[in-house]
C-alpha cells in the first residue's frame, strides 16, 4: 500500500528495518520473547511516520505483510485520511516459491532478515492469510 505519484521522495518503511535499526538482531540482540512488544511499537511508530510523510504530500510504501483483510481495511483508511491515496499491490506467489526464496532469504544477515521465517511460521500465515479478493489489488504473479 503507499501514496499515488511520486513527489519528490518515496519513503518505504518497514518493520524489521525498524526493529533491526533500533535494537539489533532477532535472538542475537534481544529475546524471541520481546519481538511482539518490538514488533508492536515500531508499527505504531511507522505508522504515524507514514501519516506525517503523507499530510506533506510525499509518497509512502508501507513494506508489511497485510495478511488480514482487517488490517488492510485500516491502512486504507488512515492513508485516506490523512489525504493519500492507497494502492493495494498483492504479490501472489506460490507457496513452493515461497519456501525456495525463504531459503535464500534465511542466509542473509541484514535487516530483510532480520527475523526468521520457519516452516512452522509459514505455514501458519499460509493457512491465516486472507488474499485480497475485491479490493481495489493490484495482482503481481511471477
Amino acid at each position: 500500500m503507499g501514496r499515488g505519484p511520486v513527489r519528490g521522495f518515496l519513503f518505504r518503511l518497514s518493520i524489521d528495518e525498524e526493529i533491526w535499526a533500533q535494537h539489533g538482531k532477532y535472538g542475537i540482540d534481544f529475546s524471541p520473547e520481546e519481538y511482539e512488544v518490538l514488533k508492536c511499537e515500531a508499527e505504531n511508530k511507522l505508522r504515524e511516520l507514514m501519516i506525517e510523510r503523507i499530510k506533506t504530500g510525499q509518497s509512502v510504501v508501507i513494506d508489511f505483510s497485510f495478511w488480514r483483510r482487517a488490517k488492510r481495511v485500516l491502512y486504507k483508511r488512515l492513508i485516506e485520511e490523512a489525504g493519500g491515496e492507497w494502492r493495494l499491490l498483492y504479490l501472489k506467489v506460490p507457496p513452493d516459491e515461497l519456501r525456495r526464496r525463504l531459503a535464500i532469504h534465511s542466509k542473509r544477515s541484514d535487516a530483510n532478515a532480520a527475523f526468521p521465517i520457519t516452516e512452522a511460521i509459514l505455514t501458519a500465515y499460509l493457512e491465516g492469510f486472507e488474499e485480497p479478493d475485491g479490493e481495489g489489488e493490484t495482482v503481481i504473479e511471477p
